[in-house]
């Protein structure tokens, strides 16, 4: 049977050691709360404090309830109030040093079957075990901040961690409504072992001025539905901690994937760590405030070159009849522009007209469109089944088959049948753009127009430039994506562009987790939906993607970057070899055939 914890107690009354010493007396547990000295104190009981009163403000908790909970908290400057504590949970900043201090005053403290465990992100719980007389009552306990908010606690063990300490964490997490997963010692344990790489690689890709940082934060955020854009969370985490968590992982395992960018030290040295100093990456109004204020990086209206463009007037061609190519046409059609798209035969023409008109009943059917902007759409389409009809149009859409030979061979054919002027644009999601613009004799006019799946409704289009896209061409091309109701973000011409360069590599990071028999594809999607707020775990969008999908955008990663932590995982590869597609053949990392 579980043990029953009636007194916990909490070191470090900073943001995430008071949000822990709330979650324990919320749930009805004594709580013996400590810091050093009677500022750090007083500061951590005003965290408390205001969080209960903003309770109270919303209607989530009842003043009698707020009452309660605050006679459970014993604010305390001394180490010998822990003697009658149960279980201890170390919050203190991720200094190896200092942890090991504290662990050896619990040590000598605290009863011999108290727990002691720490909230450390990043740092080996083993090494800390090891350095008490009580290295099988050591154990991880990982909040995530806000910690009254956050419902994951990941629960580390360590190899010499008795198994009844497990069970026991374990049984007071469901106790405190917290979601547990449970995993061995490792850097970053699970969701900091993915998170914080996706995190590396989008500072890499500000240092390196591929994108903005603007760019960066929009294109995760409206083309992967994440909470935060990567810098944004930079800055919300603070560069010293990121970089500490980063440079513990790379020691462990030696992946270049988790060096630290050397972006993150200089920042942190400078002070520039981010909300708590008031400056990282953003610039906030003072420290500690979340509201962002201009800086000299913040884009200037009157510099946007797609703002003087008019695109009004203008004739699209689509080129393709599938799901992507069907939303492409809706989206241009509902913006008010003639389209005309091309199929390989009359039905797969008349199949575009039925599902694009099936979706636009669907829009009417729930109030989102009237009738009157339903038959203006219908109205904009002409469907034809030869790229002559395409002739006069001004922007023609590729939108077929991503297999290279094809598309180079289609862009030779449009550069002789589209008049002189147009714009040919490819939806490609990881191919050279470059590719495609040489086999033209127009390569100025050539861009990359990336819609995401399904185009009607996501929000992100990336717009990728190559080294010989012309400036005009890019203005135009912004100014139509803003037109039909996108949001663009621009780079240049590179494997992944932004958002598969930053989601793959971490996708091909939890498939090893996977291989390595780390954690299990159901414990890798709860932590980073529940830990993370990501609307799918990596395993769910591996399987929706599809992995034949995703093995050729890794291979396209690995080929152009010859970065050894992109390498396609073995897994992946076998899962493809064997027809295990995801959920299109049924069976991925998950079976859907019941």
């Amino acid at each position: 049977m579980a043990r029953d914890f009636s007194v916990v107690g909490v070191v470090g009354l900073g943001t995430m050691g008071a949000g822990i010493a709330e979650v324990f007396a919320r749930s009805g547990i004594d709580v013996v709360a400590f810091e050093r000295d009677d500022e750090g104190l007083e500061r951590g009981k005003g965290f408390v404090e205001r969080s209960i009163e903003r309770g109270v403000a919303r209607g989530k908790l009842e003043q009698p309830e707020a009452d309660a909970i605050h006679e459970r908290v014993q604010y305390t400057t001394s180490w010998d109030d822990f003697a009658r504590c149960e279980l201890v949970i170390e919050a203190v900043p991720e200094q190896m040093d200092i942890k090991l201090e504290i662990f050896d005053r619990l040590d000598s403290i605290c009863q011999p079957d108290t727990i002691l465990a720490t909230n450390t992100s990043s740092l080996s719980v083993t090494e800390i075990a090891v350095a008490t007389a009580r290295p099988s009552k050591v154990v991880g306990m990982h909040f995530f901040n806000p910690a009254p908010i956050m419902e994951l606690v990941e629960v580390i063990t360590t190899v010499v961690t008795d198994q009844s300490v497990v069970e026991d964490i374990e049984a007071l997490c469901k106790k405190i409504g917290k979601i547990d997963v449970t995993v061995a010692d490792k850097a970053g344990f699970i969701a900091n072992a993915l998170l914080f790489g996706y995190l590396n690689h989008a500072v890499g890709m500000f240092e390196d001025n591929y994108a903005s940082r603007e760019d960066i934060d929009a294109a995760m955020r409206y083309g992967c539905g994440l909470p935060m854009g990567p810098l944004a969370l930079m800055d919300l985490i603070g560069m010293d901690t990121a970089y500490e968590i980063l440079d513990t992982m790379y020691r462990q395992g030696r992946n270049r994937m988790h060096a630290p960018r050397p972006l993150i030290k200089q920042m942190a040295t400078a002070g520039l760590k981010g909300r708590k100093s008031g400056r990282g990456f953003y610039t906030y109004e003072g420290p500690g405030s979340p509201k962002l204020v201009e800086d000299r990086l913040t884009p200037k209206p009157d510099a946007d070159p797609s703002a003087k463009v008019d695109v009004t007037g203008k004739k699209i061609g689509v080129v393709g009849s599938g799901t992507m190519a069907t939303g492409i046409v809706e989206v241009f059609a509902k913006a008010g522009f003639d389209t005309t798209y091309v199929a390989r035969s009359q039905e797969k023409a008349d199949g575009v007209r039925a599902a694009i008109t099936k979706s636009l009943e669907k829009a009417v059917g729930r109030g989102k469109l009237t009738e009157d902007a339903r038959d203006a759409a219908l109205g904009k389409l002409t469907g034809a089944t030869e790229l002559d009809a395409l002739a006069d149009c001004d922007v023609v859409v590729e939108a077929i088959a991503e297999e290279l030979g094809i598309k180079q061979v289609l862009f030779a054919n449009l550069d002789e049948i589209v008049k002189d002027g147009a714009i040919l644009a490819t939806t490609t999601s990881s191919l050279p753009v470059i590719d495609l613009a040489t086999q033209t004799e127009r390569p100025e006019k050539v861009i990359g127009i990336h819609f995401f799946n399904p185009a009607p409704i996501m929000k992100l289009v990336e717009v990728v430039h190559t080294i010989a896209t012309d400036d005009d061409t890019q203005a135009q091309t912004l100014a139509l994506v803003k037109a039909i109701g996108k949001h663009p973000v621009t780079c240049a011409d590179r494997a992944g562009f932004i958002v598969n360069a930053l989601l793959f590599p971490y996708l091909n990071d939890a498939i090893k987790m996977v291989e390595a028999n780390y954690a299990t594809a159901d414990d890798i999607d709860i932590a980073m939906k529940v830990g993370c707020g990501y609307p799918m775990g990596p395993f769910e969008l591996l399987d929706t993607v599809g992995l034949d999908v995703s093995l050729a955008i890794e291979q396209t990663l690995f080929r152009e970057f010859r970065e050894q932590g992109m390498a396609p995982a073995p897994l992946l590869e076998h899962l493809v070899t064997a027809g295990f597609l995801g959920r299109k053949s049924k069976k991925g990392f998950r079976d859907y055939r019941k």
